[in-house]
């Protein structure tokens, strides 16, 4: 049901978790663990997953989890209580509030979680294509910092997500990473004779937040695309015909003090 990062697993009073798509309550092309309010499954069946997400995490009357509504960007923002109604657009959260989870909905996107346990500084961020190249990653390093945070002090883990073998890109895919830097082309790679080409979003996003300063970078290395029985994926869902798809969260939370 859940995957942890070694490098976080040491840090006093941080707690996190990369959920998969089992154990929960939701059924068909949603079963299990579908924490996505916008996917078209049962509100009530997400709101009891999520249920069961915070009390993975501990006990769930002192977590209040917290997400936002995704859109590919950088936009992020600094989270002191959970919002009533309709959540902010942003694709990184970050606090210092010790209770609230930050939570990362993903379907292939990369999930990245970060702490510096000294200052008692957590994020997350979504780091789709758009939004790694927009640079969400360096919003939510600044943002930490706002708060008392030191990039060098951080530790960021990346969770799973779509991996090279299973991102075939076209050929207007690589401009706008080479307008950025021509030094991306190595997280592209050509197979076959007929030239199609495969993106490294692990890589990419890994390269970026050392480029930020992040201190430690972890990787978990699990392809949701290639993995029906674990996770949810937008391109295998797509490539079956499906509109809809579910999404597994990952989370983290400062302990309670």
């Amino acid at each position: 049901m859940t995957i942890r990062a070694a490098s976080f697993t040491a840090i006093p009073g941080v707690r996190h978790r990369f959920f998969t798509r089992n154990g929960g309550v939701s059924k068909g092309r949603f079963a299990s663990l579908n924490c996505g309010f916008s996917t078209g499954d049962e509100l009530a069946r997400v709101t009891k997953n999520r249920t069961r997400v915070c009390a993975e995490l501990g006990n769930r009357s002192k977590i209040l989890l917290t997400t936002a509504q995704q859109v590919h960007g950088t936009d992020t923002a600094t989270v002191s209580n959970t919002w009533e109604g309709n959540p902010l657009e942003a694709d990184a959260l970050v606090t210092a509030t010790p209770g609230i989870a930050l939570g990362v909905l993903t379907a292939d996107c990369a999930p990245v979680l970060l702490a510096d346990p000294d200052a008692g500084v957590i994020g997350g961020a979504h780091a789709g294509w758009r939004g790694a190249l927009a640079g969400v990653t360096g919003a939510a390093v600044r943002a930490m910092v706002d708060l008392g945070a030191d990039p060098g002090r951080m530790i960021a883990a990346i969770g799973p997500c779509i991996s090279q073998e299973s991102y075939e890109i076209g050929p207007e895919f690589l401009t706008p990473f080479l307008a950025e830097d021509p030094d991306n082309q190595r997280f592209f790679t050509t197979f076959g004779e007929d030239g199609r080409q495969w993106f490294d979003l692990g890589g990419y996003v890994t390269m970026r937040l050392k480029a930020d300063g992040v201190g430690a970078v972890e990787s978990i290395g699990l392809d949701t695309c290639a993995d029906d029985t674990q996770f949810f994926s937008y391109r295998r869902a797509m490539q079956a015909g499906e509109l809809n798809v579910g999404r597994q969260i990952s989370v983290i939370v400062l302990d309670q003090k």
